[in-house]
């Protein structure tokens, strides 16, 4: 709740520079106002309004909650403050809300295409700077699952890493006596050659990147009779329309990017009454 606390007094900050102009001239006593939803998708960003609120001190009661279903019109909450106050705190409240719900809805569109299948969707690293925790805490909101937050989560060799390794069994040896016993080692692969040679160096996750379903299916077989211990999973060219082919291969998980830099904010308003 601290890193809460501390994003929303850097967001009022951000918008109220030196002082809000209408703060001095502000109409006394206390008023009452709605967010009214205008879009249809899921509410995600309740936590952080809440915290907003309670910074400034004005009164919130959420009508819907984290992870609801909104249809255009739905009353999401009901504020009541002083006019300064809650004008002043207007586009941050609603800013915070609309990007938040945009994830989530996107997450959850994704989620439902693959929701009857024994498969873990994941979120990716592609976030906006400062806002990794925002915007992964609203994709999981929506139906997906957090992969790596940082790049002390995991050991991830990607292609990029891949060329500074001259004996990949060598360097994944020595890895695993210097990460934490519990951290796991993934391993990107684009032909089954480079998977093969990654489960030999005893990576405990493949990412099959950029893959055709048919070139994981055969991943999934070999997996499945020389390694099957080790987790599989699908990135790359993952969307809504392809996650359902994707998820049908056998992997244990896909990841997209899109779940989060693809995401349009859903529209709300506040209306005083």
């Amino acid at each position: 709740m601290i890193n809460i606390k501390k994003f929303v007094k850097n967001a009022i900050v951000e918008d109220n520079g030196r002082g809000d102009l209408f703060f001095d001239v502000a109409p006394k006593g206390k008023f009452k106002a709605r967010v009214i939803a205008k879009d249809d998708g899921i509410l995600a960003g309740e936590i952080y309004a809440k915290a907003l609120a309670k910074t400034e001190k004005f009164e919130c009661k959420f009508l819907k909650h984290d992870g609801d279903a909104l249809k255009k019109g739905d009353i999401i909450a009901e504020l009541e403050g002083k006019a300064s106050i809650l004008l002043s705190s207007e586009r941050t409240f609603l800013n915070m809300l609309q990007h938040a719900s945009g994830i989530a809805t996107m997450a959850n569109r994704f989620a439902s295409k693959v929701e009857d299948l024994d498969v873990a969707l994941l979120d990716t690293r592609k976030t906006r700077p400062q806002l990794r925790d925002f915007e992964k805490y609203a994709s999981r909101i929506g139906g997906a699952i957090n992969h790596r937050l940082g790049l002390d989560d995991c050991l991830m060799l990607k292609d990029t890493h891949l060329r500074t390794i001259k004996d990949l069994k060598a360097f994944v040896k020595k890895a695993k006596k210097r990460i934490s016993w519990v951290t796991k080692i993934e391993i990107e692969c684009e032909t089954l050659e480079q998977v093969k040679e990654a489960m030999e160096a005893g990576a405990d996750i493949i990412m099959c990147d950029n893959m055709t379903p048919l070139q994981i299916k055969e991943v999934v077989k070999y997996r499945d009779e020389a390694h099957p211990h080790i987790l599989l999973e699908a990135s790359g060219n993952i969307s809504l329309d392809t996650v359902r082919m994707y998820a049908e291969t056998g992997v244990d998980a896909l990841s997209s990017g899109s779940i989060i830099h693809q995401a349009t904010w859903l529209d709300f308003s506040m209306k005083f009454d």
